[in-house]
């Protein structure tokens, strides 16, 4: 994958949609503060990288998750949460979603 782009262009019949690295930041940002668990991003915007390649788009997050949830579960829901988003939305392919589950919180969600 390449990196330093920071934007992606998928061509279509009738042109072209160029998309930024910052919408997919911005869509990958809503649906991880929707899983159940998470209780924030690690210094919110800073806690996603997007790799944007020719063909696809590789994602990570560093979350801090709610105490007593299952960190593998949470992973695993803000993986398909994530791609299911930035793939239907943009209509990009994403090759994967890391998590990085950076802490853990005694607090309450949101």
């Amino acid at each position: 994958m390449a990196e330093n782009k920071d934007y992606m262009t998928k061509e279509l019949e009738h042109g072209s949609v160029t998309i930024s690295e910052e919408v997919l930041t911005t869509i990958t940002l809503a649906a991880v503060r929707d899983v159940d668990g998470v209780v924030s991003l690690r210094n919110d915007r800073k806690g996603i990288h997007i790799t944007l390649g020719d063909e696809q788009v590789a994602i990570e997050c560093a979350l801090v998750v709610l105490y007593g949830h299952s960190v593998v579960e949470i992973a695993r829901n803000v993986q398909n949460a994530v791609t299911g988003a930035v793939e239907s939305m943009t209509g990009l392919k994403v090759a994967h979603v890391d998590v990085n589950v950076s802490g853990i919180s005694m607090g309450k969600q949101g």
